[in-house]
């Protein structure tokens, strides 16, 4: 019997089949608690970016707009490697509490700022805050649930985004408009109570305390110093882009400097060319998050500005998308597939690349402008396939005292393919004339349609090879 197999055996409670479940009776407040905690990250997710321009507006900030942004980014970075590091040595209750503690603050902070400036370093703290929770959470899933459940968790996480994807930014807006955008930020810390007060005392119970008590007073010095470095380089490189100065090739140079030995030393060994197991997993994970996230955040701008649909209608075009992935990933957490997994994911990132493909043809009018629509509910359904799945294979794939690390270096590439892929499309978008789309009133616009052709097409083809990944997720025969 393998560690990890002693970890099931150690977390499984005596209780009849019915019983044994996510929200049978030995997990129940455990699993409504952490997943009320995602649900909560989600409404603030989503509703983010609807009361974002009222804010910067009101402060005085709209220069400064990016930051608010690249500030959440760049701080939860060095939080998702001090997570894994604190939950590999001391369990994942210390850096949960603080995480949503910190999560809490800085929308405090964010919701009460007289300045731009004071914004900016709530969305800083919140970062670091939602860096913690992020990956605490998938160490509690780790070590609270047996392998046969954890794939139900990762679905039940997915879910948890639905109401929020659709409802979030509807309830922002009403928010901001009767009440200000400071409820938005302030509303939220009220709401985390309740989860809290359900969950900690079952993590106490079951996630609580280090694996390996020799390493149990020790961190990684190494690990912090790429993760600062990892946070700092990525923030020169977010303001080398946002400056667009000849002199801020500096910081550029700088911040690449910094962080592509930082991605190097954090990432498992062998990601970037996609070994076998674990480091091949890992890759995944940022591929079909750069790749779909890319391309959809261009989806309501080619609505809008070639086909004049309105941004409501242009958002809700999206608004399926939540409930299929939410479906895929019920899918997924199914017995019955689990020994098709990596066939799933093959079919989840192939299907990604189709809807990434199929979305520019409404360039030509004479698409239905509803194919958007179904093709975005297919790739969301993929998402929900792949994403969730890779949480599960991770934990396969990583001893009990590695989890958190491993847990860390998912996220890690997930938020620096975001960042990565949304640069260079930004670009390329930019460099065929996208810069000056203007929207007339009959809905047309002078951007040309290879500006989106060139964001699409060059996904989906980085999508494709996340199918090829998808071939590479279990170690060869004979490893351990």
């Amino acid at each position: 019997m393998d560690a990890l197999e002693r970890r099931d055996t150690e977390t499984a409670d005596p209780v009849d089949g019915s019983e044994d479940t996510v929200l049978g009776r030995a997990r129940r407040a455990l699993t409504v608690g952490i997943v009320s905690v995602v649900v909560l990250i989600a409404f603030e997710a989503t509703a983010v970016g609807t009361a974002m321009p009222v804010a910067a507006r009101e402060l005085d900030g709209l220069s400064l707009y990016a930051f608010a942004f690249s500030g959440y980014f760049t701080t939860s970075l060095f939080g998702m490697v001090l997570a894994g590091q604190w939950s590999d040595r001391r369990g994942p209750l210390g850096a949960l509490t603080i995480g949503i503690g910190a999560f809490a603050a800085g929308l405090v902070v964010a919701g009460t700022a007289g300045a731009m400036w004071v914004f900016i370093v709530g969305r800083a703290v919140q970062g670091f805050g939602g860096g913690l929770v992020i990956v605490a959470l998938y160490v509690v899933v780790g070590r609270a649930y047996p392998e046969r459940l954890r794939a139900a968790v990762m679905a039940a996480f997915a879910a948890g985004w639905v109401v929020p994807s659709v409802v979030g930014p509807l309830a922002a807006g009403a928010v901001t408009e009767h009440l200000g955008w400071r409820w938005v930020f302030l509303g939220i810390p009220v709401l985390v109570v309740l989860p809290l007060a359900l969950a900690l005392p079952q993590i106490r119970r079951r996630a609580a305390g280090p694996v390996d008590e020799e390493t149990a007073a020790t961190f990684d010095r190494r690990r912090i110093r790429l993760a600062l470095g990892i946070s700092l380089g990525a923030g020169l490189l977010q303001y080398a882009a946002q400056d667009l100065r000849w002199v801020s090739l500096l910081p550029g140079a700088a911040g690449a400097a910094l962080l592509v030995p930082a991605v190097l030393g954090l990432l498992p060994r062998g990601t970037y060319r996609a070994a076998r197991g674990l480091p091949s997993v890992v890759l995944l994970r940022g591929v079909a998050a750069g790749s779909f996230i890319a391309a959809e955040s261009f989806v309501p701008l080619m609505l809008v500005t070639q086909r004049g649909l309105s941004p409501t209608l242009a958002g809700f075009s999206l608004a399926a998308g939540g409930a299929t992935w939410a479906l895929g990933s019920w899918v997924q957490s199914r017995t019955r597939f689990a020994p098709h997994r990596e066939r799933l994911m093959t079919a989840g990132m192939l299907l990604v690349a189709a809807a990434i493909t199929t979305a520019p043809s409404v360039l030509v009018p004479a698409v239905p402008v509803w194919t958007v629509a179904v093709a975005w509910a297919f790739g969301c359904f993929g998402m929900g396939l792949v994403i969730s799945s890779a949480g599960v294979l991770l934990f396969q794939l990583s001893a009990p005292e590695e989890a958190g690390t491993n847990s860390a270096a998912l996220q890690i590439s997930d938020a620096l393919a975001n960042v990565v892929l949304l640069a260079a499309t930004g670009t390329a978008f930019a460099a065929l004339g996208g810069g000056s789309t203007t929207v007339t009133a009959d809905g047309h616009t002078g951007a040309p349609p290879v500006a989106f052709a060139a964001v699409f097409l060059p996904m989906a083809g980085i999508a494709l090879i996340g199918a090829w990944v998808t071939t590479r997720l279990r170690e060869p025969a004979g490893e351990p």
